[in-house]
C-alpha cells in the first residue's frame, strides 16, 4: 500500500505538473498551482482556439486536436473569474480532487495571469478583458493580487495593447515577457515564426522603459543538445541592451521543460546544467535578480 506521504507527493507533484486550461464547467477561467507563482495562479484564456504567432517547439499546448472553442466572450470571462475566486475564498476549489493535497501555503490566490493557449495580447479586445479583469479584482479587495500577462513581446509595438498594459500595471501587474534566445538563428530554430527577432527585442526595449519587466526564458536540449555558451552570451547581450537603453528587468526567470513538449526531439536540462546557464547570466547580469526552476 501507497504510504500518505508519497501519495501526497504525488499529488502535489501532479497538480504543479499539470496545467489544463479547462476547469469544470468554465471556458476561459481556470486554476492551477504554479511554481513559479508560488501559489495558485488564476489563469485567463483569450486563445481557446490555440491560435499563436509562435509555434515553439517547447510548447505544451495540444495542436494536433480540434479546440473546443474557437470565440472569447468577455462577459462569461468575468463571470467565470468572479465564481472561481470566490471558491478559493471560501476554501470550496480545495475539496476538488485536483487540489485536495496541496500544503496550505500553496492556498492562497498569488496572481491572476493572462496565460492560455495562445499569444494573449493578440485578441482584439484585450483592453477590455483587462479593465473587466482589473474590476473584479478590486471587487474581491485584491489589491496585494498580481494582473500578470505571459507575453512574448510580439506586440507591444500596437498601441492597444500598450494601453492595455498601463491598465495592468495600474492594478498591482507585471509583464512577463518571454526571451528564449540571444540571436536570431536559435530564436527561430526555437519560436518558429514569422515575427522577427528584432522586433520582439525592441518590444522589450519598448516596454521596460515604461515598466519593469520579468523576463521568462526556457532552454532546453534540441536534438539531445544543450544551448552553446555562445548562445547565452547572447542572450546576456541582449538583456544588457535593454539596460543600457534605459529599462528596468526586476527579475530574470531561467527554467527548462517540465511537461510533454510539442516536438520529441526536444527534453529537459539537466539541474546542473540549469545552474550553469543561471551562473553564467548571474556574472553578466550581475544586478538583475534571478531565479531557476527545474524540469521535476
Amino acid at each position: 500500500m501507497e504510504n500518505h506521504s508519497s501519495s501526497t507527493g504525488s499529488a502535489l507533484r501532479s497538480a504543479i505538473s499539470d496545467h489544463p486550461r479547462l476547469f469544470e464547467e468554465n471556458k476561459y477561467v481556470y486554476p492551477v498551482v504554479s511554481r513559479r507563482s508560488k501559489g495558485i495562479s488564476v489563469g485567463i484564456n483569450l486563445n481557446p482556439d490555440k491560435i499563436c504567432n509562435f509555434d515553439c517547439i517547447y510548447c505544451q499546448v495540444d495542436r494536433t486536436t480540434p479546440p473546443v472553442l474557437r470565440n472569447v466572450e468577455p462577459e462569461i470571462i468575468e463571470r467565470e473569474l468572479r465564481s472561481l475566486l470566490g471558491q478559493i475564498r471560501s476554501g470550496a476549489l480545495f475539496e476538488h480532487p485536483r487540489f485536495q493535497e496541496i500544503p496550505d501555503v500553496l492556498k492562497r490566490t498569488n496572481d491572476i495571469a493572462f496565460s492560455g493557449d495562445g499569444e494573449p495580447t493578440t485578441y482584439p479586445a484585450f483592453r477590455e478583458v483587462v479593465e473587466r479583469v482589473a474590476a473584479v479584482k478590486r471587487e474581491f479587495g485584491l489589491d496585494n493580487v498580481k494582473l500578470n500577462v505571459i507575453t512574448n513581446a510580439t506586440r507591444f509595438h500596437r498601441e492597444g495593447v500598450m494601453d492595455a498594459l498601463e491598465i495592468l500595471q495600474q492594478n498591482n501587474g507585471e509583464i512577463w515577457a518571454k526571451l528564449d534566445a540571444g540571436s536570431e538563428g536559435y530564436y527561430n530554430q526555437v519560436e518558429r515564426t514569422r515575427v522577427p527577432f528584432d522586433l520582439v527585442v525592441s518590444n522589450i526595449k519598448r516596454a521596460a522603459a515604461v515598466w519593469p519587466l520579468v523576463i521568462q526564458t526556457l532552454f532546453m536540449r534540441i536534438h539531445g543538445e544543450a544551448p552553446p555558451e555562445s548562445e547565452i552570451l547572447a542572450y546576456c547581450e541582449v538583456l544588457n541592451s535593454v539596460l543600457s537603453a534605459g529599462g528596468t528587468l526586476k527579475l530574470i526567470q531561467i527554467y527548462t521543460v517540465a511537461r510533454d513538449p510539442a516536438e520529441s526531439y526536444v527534453s529537459s536540462l539537466t539541474n546542473e546544467e540549469v545552474d550553469t546557464i543561471a551562473d553564467l547570466a548571474r556574472r553578466q547580469l550581475p544586478d538583475i535578480p534571478l531565479e531557476v526552476y527545474y524540469g521535476s
